[in-house]
């Protein structure tokens, strides 16, 4: 399916691996030029080369840190008139209520939470300002099925989630759309790593990390393409009725038991 976005603009956050080097690429794919932000130079660099080599897009990066809102200045005044925007940035650490201490609880919504906000509040009003543009905003599963051992994350992926829903509710009145995925379990290779390490505390053999995916639907993680590719339609005129809607992939996990 051609999704007819060919010679667009789009600015993906978190780009340098994972989901948003997987949107860049889906984005790429179908003739997008992309810029690629995240905080790690050499990461973003290596990113750059790879999409350049496959597809025959402009490709930018910049190494800034959305937690601090000047570098959201700076996107906006470097890149005004981009017609996508994907935001991905931001892990928030595991932990329940006790061992999330405010510092690490701040210092992940500073990113994430309000990095989106900061992000969406200065890209919309541009969009707006041409009646032209879509943000789609990459949440996660934790915001609807809640988890007191992910206290921060669920929670920042709810408001999250809530944001997104009321920005993007009134969005079509701007000739704007705001989005929403949340993606459940997807085999970057953050995921990979937490898998190892329990492997290792629970068979002794942090090789055996795939042995508990096995109670996952369908006995696998999601791949990150298949969120860059929803990423990519939602983001296309393929889409043009969706705002508001936020789009869970995770393999029905949602609406199971337990994932480990």
């Amino acid at each position: 399916m051609d999704l007819n976005l060919r010679g667009k603009t789009a600015l993906i956050t978190g780009a340098s691996k994972g989901i948003g080097l997987a949107s860049a690429e889906c984005l790429a794919e179908e003739g997008v030029n992309v810029i690629l932000v995240s905080r790690t130079l050499a990461d973003l660099d290596n990113a750059r080369q790879k999409i350049a080599a496959r597809h025959n897009v402009n490709v930018q990066v910049h190494a800034y840190d959305l937690s601090d809102s000047r570098n959201v200045d700076k996107l906006v005044s470097e890149h005004a008139g981009i017609d996508i925007l994907v935001n991905n940035a931001g892990a928030i650490p595991a932990g329940d209520l006790q061992s999330i201490t405010e510092d690490r609880w701040r210092a992940a919504w500073d990113l994430k939470v309000f990095g989106y906000i900061n992000m969406c509040r200065r890209f919309y009003a541009e969009m707006k300002s041409r009646q032209r543009g879509v943000i789609v905003n990459v949440l996660g599963v934790a915001g609807e099925k809640m988890d007191r051992t992910y206290i921060a994350g669920s929670t920042g992926n709810a408001a999250l989630m809530a944001f997104t829903k009321a920005l993007g509710g009134s969005a079509g009145d701007d000739k704007l759309r705001v989005v929403g995925i949340n993606p459940g379990a997807i085999a970057t290779d953050r995921l990979v790593t937490i898998m190892k390490t329990r492997a290792l505390d629970r068979f002794g053999d942090a090789e055996k990390w795939e042995e508990l995916m096995k109670p996952l639907p369908m006995g696998r993680a999601g791949t990150p393409e298949e969120i860059g590719w929803m990423v990519a339609f939602l983001a296309s005129d393929k889409s043009a009725y969706t705002t508001g809607t936020i789009v869970t992939i995770d393999g029905g996990a949602a609406n199971r038991g337990p994932m480990f």
